[in-house]
């Protein structure tokens, strides 16, 4: 039977066991499960839900975006994104590497996370709003590219859901078994 761990990954954390000298807390720090591997990734500056399994077949069925897996990412974006700017991620935008697949996308009330640690820089004169983003791919920073390209670069970016997984319930750092 295929292990699979649900793992919300703290910022700063890199999505690999290894840091090649970087300095960076890896997963290793995290998870002390042999032969399991991280199904995807998350960027270092991204925090959220992060699948591992020893099973490779399963790995690729969660990361592969040929099977089109929807990933649902809570977005703190700059400013407050009108109609019109919702609709072109909806849409789907054209970034430098192509067209990005459409996206379900609404407008949400900040949601009740954990502290970021270091916070979300606060900027007075610049307000800020949340978002609720899903995709179907899993470019290099994809979703941080969608809002900028709309004009609301992202500010705090959560992965939420994974097809049927959630981080509901579980601690930044921590992780349970699915």
């Amino acid at each position: 039977m295929a292990r699979l761990i649900l793992l919300n990954k703290p910022h700063g954390v890199l999505s690999q066991f290894t840091d090649e000298g970087s300095g960076h807390p890896t997963l290793a720090d995290y998870v002390n499960v042999p032969g399991v591997y991280p199904a995807g990734r998350l960027d270092r500056d991204s925090e959220g839900l992060l699948i591992l399994t020893d099973d490779g077949k399963l790995q690729a069925r969660i990361a592969d975006p040929k099977f089109k897996k929807p990933k649902t990412y809570l977005a703190q974006v700059e400013g407050v994104p009108d109609d019109a700017a919702l609709a072109a991620l909806a849409k789907g935008v054209t970034l430098k590497d192509g067209p990005t697949q459409p996206a379900r996308v609404r407008r949400i009330e900040p949601p009740d996370l954990w502290p970021r640690v270091p916070p979300v820089r606060y900027r007075k004169s610049v307000p800020d709003s949340w978002i609720e983003l899903t995709i179907t791919e899993g470019r290099n920073r994809q979703v941080r590219r969608m809002t900028a390209y709309v004009g609301h670069p992202t500010l705090r970016l959560v992965r939420w859901r994974i097809g049927d997984w959630t981080l509901d319930g579980i601690a930044p750092g921590l992780w349970r078994d699915a």
